[in-house]
């Protein structure tokens, strides 16, 4: 193995892990905010209003980004979850285990958004169709 490869490694034990996290993470946290707050600002404001669904879409500038970040955050803790079963390494666990508060919090997130969008859209706020309620990328035979 390359040297570079065995460097990264060291960072798999979470005392070389920690300093290195706690000094990216107000970077990526300012980051996060400055970008999330551009998002909404373009989504509410410069969009056009939709001729079918008038101003009631704008809440999929939400609710898309949000469902798809869950199914993410569940794909990265299912890759560390891996991660620790083939190299036990204790970080690996811990990654896991630390993304699926937040992995449930967009799932919240989407449902919510989905729902506030279907009210005025659908005239409920829940529309029991099992194709609604799963959790999967959109395709072209998801509508049949």
């Amino acid at each position: 193995m390359s040297s570079r490869i065995i460097n990264w490694f060291k960072f798999s034990s979470p005392a070389t892990f920690y300093p290195l996290a706690g000094k990216l993470a107000p970077i990526f946290m300012a980051a996060a905010v400055v970008l999330i707050a551009i998002g909404l600002y373009m989504s509410f404001f410069v969009a056009p209003t939709d001729y079918k669904q008038g101003e009631g879409y704008r809440i999929i500038f939400v609710h898309v980004p949000t469902a798809w970040m869950s199914m993410f955050i569940y794909l990265v803790m299912a890759f560390w979850a891996a991660m620790g079963l083939v190299f036990n390494t204790r970080l690996s666990a811990m990654m896991a285990e630390s993304l699926a508060p937040t992995g449930a919090m967009f799932t919240f997130l989407a449902l919510w958004t989905g729902a506030f969008w279907g009210k005025p859209m659908w005239g409920a706020w829940w529309v029991w169709d099992a194709r609604l309620k799963w959790e999967r990328p959109w395709s072209p035979s998801s509508t049949d």
